[in-house]
């Protein structure tokens, strides 16, 4: 916010400079991002006054001027403007002169004419925004002096924060500085003198829905004179960032900014029936707004309408047929509170955002809709004349209650680090106009509030009760009062603290196991990516498992439906992601047109569902690859990827977490997978506990073309692993190095096309015994002499003892349970 100090030294005393000012603000968590200086940029500009004005010999439309600029000679200057006389004041740019904008001003021959200098409208100057004639200044300004020394002016930035909509004014403000200071706020001093005859014969309000807008406050006024509002008023505006229009605008604008109360001024003539509904907007309703746009209105959108149509979009903008015209001679004042909510919703569907709106969407006091609209009719029947109704229609007239919010002062010691007494605490508070008081008995004190509200007892010797102000809607728990109390007591006024209890010398960290996984798969040749968790229900519909699968030991099940955003940005923006493979894919994409097919991808990254009301998250792992794992050579050629990279992968991540070698079962019916090149994954942990549990596969071949990946094939896995939320890697426990030889053993094993090299290698370790210190395949074969339905699968065994050279004949037996067990469990035989 925009503040001048011109207009802030009306409410209250600043003596401090401007730096020094800022400061302070920024200390109290006003933060000043910025000091202009205005009329730094009217270098050689001085108060003048005409002393004759002649027309000029050559030229129908000019005017010749002599000037007195007090000092030395009176100048000829060669003007323009009709608006001028002999003895006004006017500012005077002199030769050599620089105006806003960078514009010099030298001595200059107009039609035959020397002319020693220009006389300045206030829109050259940027001091009002009147550019059809020179600004005429008041009789009494100090002739000779430059003109920044008489309407110059120092104007704050001030990034006000969302929770303190009430600082969002010149008032508010000047309450800040009185914090600072200690000097007293003068508030402006609202007085109506209603002439006229009762509103009520010329208005009715009816608010059709009282949730949107709890309040509607009305005003009438009779007669006006719309023209430019006073100089004074139009310099505050423009310095405070707001283009001057008319008076009953300016007079509705500067209202919002004096007080934070958007104002809207209606041509009351343009109000059908003098009748205002506030009401949804109909289906197919459509409006014209100010800014000259034609606006299909939402069934939800809040509108301001007469009998038979919108004539503004509430806390947005008013309607095109209703403005404030020239010719407008009666007018309407709406100061109305409306629900925060609506107003932000409506604002991001039109792209619609105002000095208005934003105040709307921080909440308003109640209290400012009456406040408004009699500060608003004072001013407009000041500066444009006109006779004011007798009354205001107000549809809550009752006037808010002030809050109260029990507070312990020893607990606000132990939040703050500060040892400050209860009558200090108490003091500090009233500088904010917060009053104080004990407590007779037992009080609840708020610590929590919202959905989670919490309330615990206290009492009466322990707690002290605050009032609150009606404009403090920030202020509603103990927490809240202590921060004050830090804001206002200074932050800085803190004194800093070591820990009474020293830390640990060393803290494992809970993302160790996560930090693990993505340093192998770095190691690995993949490359992290990170993408948005909002996607588009199109992601969700395309990449949906059949079943969720279950979760690894200690992790979250992916369970519930999708969560929706309630204001999304964009649709393709508008839900929470509940796996990784959409998110992935479109990395893929990416990356595949703009010429890079040959990928390796990897997310860590969290999914999230809403199961019985009650919202969850779970993480997961995912997995792409696509193009060339190797790219062709000398000695080779390329190969593309295949589900045995993805399975090498995830047999390394069991490997570096200490689990037990992964199993497979294929998949046959998931709608994401190609149904024979699939398979679902889990490996357990020493404990016996499911370590790692997920799918794995080629994209199905329709879901690539729908997707247009324009890859020919892609392979994704999606993994939950223990830890993975917040975990460590177990510890590793060396044993000796084994002094006595292995011996190793090879088997070819036939057995059913069916049977997995999987379930032939658990077979084997359950039977062989604790001598077998390993087992690996290394060759499938198929063909001649064996059946089309068998495979024969080449294991080769390896057999230590600890303590021993192990002999021939225990290794013989260990191979004899082994192929027994092979036999009996699983059909297969010792290929001969």
């Amino acid at each position: 916010m925009r503040v001048p100090l011109s207009w802030l030294r009306d409410y209250v005393e600043v003596e401090l400079e401007p730096e020094r000012l800022a400061e302070r603000l920024t200390l109290l968590g006003m933060e000043v991002k910025g000091i202009e200086r205005r009329g730094d940029s009217w270098q050689q500009v001085v108060v003048g006054q005409l002393l004759s004005v002649e027309k000029h010999p050559r030229a129908d439309r000019l005017s010749l001027t002599r000037v007195d600029v007090g000092s030395g000679e009176p100048l000829e200057i060669v003007c323009g403007a009709t608006n001028i006389a002999a003895g006004q004041r006017i500012p005077v740019a002199l030769p050599g002169a620089i105006l806003p904008g960078n514009r010099r001003i030298e001595r200059t021959e107009k039609m035959g004419v020397v002319s020693n200098g220009m006389l300045c409208s206030g829109d050259e100057l940027e001091l009002t925004g009147d550019a059809d004639g020179i600004l005429i200044l008041p009789a009494d300004t100090p002739l000779g002096v430059p003109l920044a020394d008489v309407f110059g002016d120092v104007v704050l930035d001030i990034d006000v924060k969302p929770n303190r909509g009430d600082a969002l004014s010149i008032v508010g403000l000047a309450r800040e500085i009185s914090i600072v200071t200690g000097a007293p706020v003068h508030f402006p001093a609202v007085t109506v003198n209603e002439t006229g005859g009762p509103i009520e014969e010329r208005l009715t309000v009816e608010v059709h829905d009282p949730d949107l807008c709890p309040r509607f406050t009305a005003r009438w006024v009779s007669g006006v004179a719309v023209g430019p509002s006073p100089q004074r008023v139009q310099s505050r505006l423009l310095a405070a960032g707001m283009r001057p229009i008319s008076n009953v605008v300016d007079a509705s604008n500067y209202v919002m900014l004096e007080l934070g109360k958007p104002i809207h001024t209606f041509d009351a003539n343009a109000v059908r029936g003098g009748r205002i509904v506030v009401r949804r907007a109909h289906p197919g309703e459509r409006m014209t707004t100010l800014d000259h746009v034609e606006r299909a209105l939402a069934d939800d959108d809040l509108v301001i309408a007469d009998g038979q149509r919108a004539i503004g979009i509430a806390g947005i903008m008013g309607g095109l047929d209703s403005e404030i015209s020239d010719g407008t001679t009666e007018v309407v004042i709406e100061s109305a509170i409306f629900d925060p909510v609506s107003i932000r919703r409506t604002g991001q569907r039109y792209g619609l955002r105002s000095e208005a709106s934003l105040r709307f969407e921080k909440g308003q006091e109640t209290r400012l809709a009456r406040i408004g609209a009699d500060r608003c009719a004072q001013l407009i029947v000041e500066w444009a004349g006109g006779t004011l109704s007798r009354g205001r229609i107000d549809s809550a007239p009752a006037e808010p209650t002030e809050g109260q919010v029990a507070f312990r002062p020893a607990r606000v010691v132990r939040l703050l680090g500060l040892d400050l007494a209860a009558e200090d605490q108490r003091a500090v508070l009233a500088r904010a106009g917060l009053t104080t008081a004990t407590s007779s008995g037992p009080v609840r004190i708020p610590v929590a509030a919202g959905e989670q509200s919490l309330e615990v007892d206290a009492g009466a010797a322990d707690a002290l009760v605050a009032t609150i102000p009606t404009w403090r809607r920030d202020l509603a728990i103990e927490t809240d009062i202590a921060e004050e109390i830090a804001r206002i007591h200074g932050y800085e006024e803190i004194p800093p603290s070591l820990p009474d209890t020293p830390p640990p010398p060393w803290r494992p960290s809970p993302l160790e196991l996560r930090e693990a996984v993505r340093q192998t798969l770095v190691g690995a040749g993949l490359v992290e990516v990170v993408s948005h968790a909002l996607v588009s229900p199109r992601h969700l519909d395309a990449f949906r498992w059949a079943t969720h699968a279950p979760a690894a030991e200690g992790e979250t099940a992916a369970a519930g439906d999708p969560i929706s955003v309630l204001n999304p940005l964009s649709p393709d923006a508008s839900v929470l992601r509940q796996g990784l493979l959409a998110s992935l894919a479109d990395v893929v994409s990416t990356n595949v047109r703009n010429g890079r097919s040959d990928l390796a991808l990897f997310e860590v990254g969290k999914g999230y569902g809403r199961d019985a009301g009650e919202a969850h998250e779970w993480w997961r792992l995912a997995i792409a690859l696509a193009g060339d794992r190797e790219t062709a050579a000398w000695d080779r050629p390329a190969r593309g990827v295949d589900v045995d990279d993805v399975k090498g992968l995830i047999e390394l991540i069991a490997d570096r977490l200490r689990q037990e070698p992964p199993t497979w079962t294929p998949l046959t019916a998931e709608p994401v997978l190609h149904p024979g090149r699939s398979a679902a994954v889990e490996a357990r942990r020493g404990d016996g506990s499911l370590g790692l549990v997920g799918r794995i596969g080629e994209l199905r071949p329709s879901l690539i073309e729908d997707w247009d990946l324009r890859v020919d094939r892609l392979i994704v896995a999606e993994l939950s692993i223990a830890g993975l939320t917040a975990g460590q890697l177990p510890v590793v426990r060396v044993a000796p190095i084994v002094r006595h030889p292995p011996l190793e053993r090879d088997l070819a094993v036939v057995v059913a096309e069916a049977v997995s090299a999987a379930a032939v290698e658990a077979t084997i370790r359950r039977s062989a015994g604790p001598l077998l210190a390993g087992v690996r395949l290394f060759d499938i074969y198929r063909g001649a002499p064996l059946t089309p339905g068998d495979k024969s699968l080449a294991e080769r065994l390896v057999f230590q003892a600890a303590d021993r050279t192990l002999t021939d004949d225990e290794v013989a037996g260990a191979l004899s349970r082994v192929v027994a067990a092979l036999a009996a469990e699983l059909g297969g035989r010792l290929r001969v």
